[in-house]
């Protein structure tokens, strides 16, 4: 069984600010993650690839379609899901790694992090201190951990955000550039992380610009120009 089944996806968005100018973007997107599996989308800037992953994530809507997820026993469809189920899906099932953090002024790395596992229900304590540990593999030093990350360079804000995206262990998983910022160490431990999760059977959808970490993780390739509208 397939954890995301993407059935005849298609997307045109309307310019309501130039007179309601239609401009179609995607059409005809089909296809499949299983659990463990990795999917690259490939393909030029503006090929629609961030666009599909927001139409996963329910933060756009398809026009056409299915976006069919399994959450537990059921299967959902996100292209015609009710907010309230969205939420609830994205809660128990579906992450989504963007390529920049929206840091929240005054409150710590730490707490950034831990967040989405308190809200699982995790305890503060035990989500702070697997938080703590994601930190320290991602190579955050400890002195940075009670300061918000506003002041952090680009890279230290990444690898915040993939800390706190990946401690949730979601079955479906949305990476958007994950290793764009980042150093060599830092991508390796990325790398190894990702790989992890695979054979903890999460299916995993991303955007890689980097051939090399490309094929150290995914198990097949989607060139999205063939979606172009």
């Amino acid at each position: 069984m397939n954890a995301l089944q993407l059935n005849a996806v298609g997307k045109t968005f309307v310019m309501h600010l130039q007179g309601g100018l239609r401009l179609p973007v995607l059409r005809d997107v089909t296809f499949s993650v299983a659990p463990g599996e990795c999917v690259a989308l490939t393909g030029p800037s503006g090929a629609g690839k961030s666009s599909i992953l927001k139409l996963i994530y329910g933060n756009y809507r398809c026009d056409t379609g299915q976006i069919a997820i399994q959450a537990g026993t059921e299967t959902i469809d996100i292209a015609t899901a009710a907010p309230r189920e969205i939420i609830a899906v994205r809660h128990s099932t579906l992450g989504y790694v963007t390529q920049f953090l929206r840091a929240v002024p005054r409150v710590s790395a730490l707490d950034i992090v831990a967040e989405p596992q308190i809200a699982r229900g995790t305890k503060p304590d035990e989500a702070r201190a697997q938080a703590a540990t994601l930190l320290g593999r991602l190579n955050i030093p400890e002195r940075l951990w009670s300061l918000p990350p506003a002041t952090f360079s680009g890279g230290e804000q990444q690898r915040v955000n993939l800390a706190r995206g990946l401690l949730p262990d979601h079955p479906v998983l949305l990476l958007d550039e994950p290793t764009a910022s980042l150093d060599a160490k830092n991508r390796a431990v990325v790398i190894d992380m990702v790989r992890e999760r695979k054979q903890r059977g999460a299916a995993i959808v991303t955007i890689l610009h980097d051939d090399e970490t490309r094929a150290a993780i995914a198990d097949t390739l989607i060139d999205t120009t063939r979606f172009a509208a």
